[in-house]
């Protein structure tokens, strides 16, 4: 009686809109990991229908338990490679990172500085990586070294800019009203166009997270390393000359997660950035 008279009177207010909007928020959170999941699991059920359905042998397509078993048998093999490709990709991200934010901060200094250093950060990113992984390996002290130069070159540009175009883009408005108001361009620089271009640096640090992954990845083919401090390309490399394909795709489904990994992790920083101001992070209310 008392659960009764208390919806009456709640009826008609903003408490009672909020219960049905909180359930509908937490609906909405759940399909978002409930369909993707879905997706996934229908893909691998389809992959185990075609390979009965046709019969296909083992030694053209693995089935999915195939793969499983051979992630669980190889992975004191795959696991060291796993930490490898990591380290490396993670390395030239934060490096990556840090050169690019510092660079775009200089370039945006002056606009004579912006077109004598921009050009040459174009010439790298326009140049296929497979082109100039030979010249690293000659120039580099050692392998890792040049991979990890390969991967930070690829992962720097899309940074870069993204910060130098994040840092151009602020309101002009309040530029005035900053240099109305006597503010050094360090005050300017630090209380308006940093905090204005996130949404351009968390852009940039999504594609970056990305492309250092695949950077590595192809670095290591050019490169053709092996050995203990080879990573999961060369066991791309190795199974495939071995007809091993279960360990192949293990390898595979290895550097999907950690790709999907790395997105992740970035866009949740891109989330924790934005998620209190900007608009592309705000869930609309009507």
């Amino acid at each position: 009686m008392t659960e009764l008279v208390t919806n009456a009177a709640e009826a008609g207010t903003d408490s009672a809109v909020t219960i049905p909007v909180r359930r509908a928020r937490l609906s909405e959170r759940v399909l978002s990991i409930v369909v993707p999941v879905a997706m996934v699991l229908l893909a691998i059920a389809l992959w185990q229908v075609h390979i009965v359905v046709n019969q296909v042998p083992r030694y053209i397509m693995p089935a999915p338990m195939d793969v499983a078993m051979a992630l669980v048998t190889d992975w004191p093999t795959l696991l060291p490679s796993l930490l490898v490709t990591i380290r490396i990709t993670l390395l030239a991200l934060l490096i990556a990172l840090v050169g690019g934010v510092g660079l775009a901060i200089i370039l945006v200094q002056s606009r004579w500085i912006e077109l004598a250093v921009f050009p040459f950060a174009v010439i790298l990113q326009v140049t296929p990586m497979i082109a100039i992984a030979p010249l690293l390996l000659i120039y580099m002290p050692d392998t890792q070294s040049a991979l990890l130069t390969c991967a930070f070159v690829v992962a720097f540009f899309p940074i870069l800019s993204n910060m130098v175009a994040g840092l151009k883009s602020v309101d002009h408005n309040l530029l005035n009203l900053f240099e109305l108001y006597g503010a050094s361009r360090w005050q300017t620089l630090i209380q308006l166009k940093l905090p204005s271009s996130l949404p351009y640096f968390a852009a940039g640090l999504r594609i970056g997270g990305g492309l250092s992954l695949i950077a590595a990845v192809v670095a290591e083919f050019a490169a053709g390393s092996a050995g203990k401090g080879s990573g999961l390309a060369f066991r791309l490399l190795e199974s495939g000359y071995r007809l091993n394909y279960p360990r192949l795709y293990a390898a595979l489904v290895l550097l999907m997660l950690t790709g999907v990994t790395i997105f992740a992790i970035t866009s949740l920083i891109s989330w924790l950035l934005l998620h209190r101001w900007h608009e592309s992070a705000l869930r609309r209310e009507n």
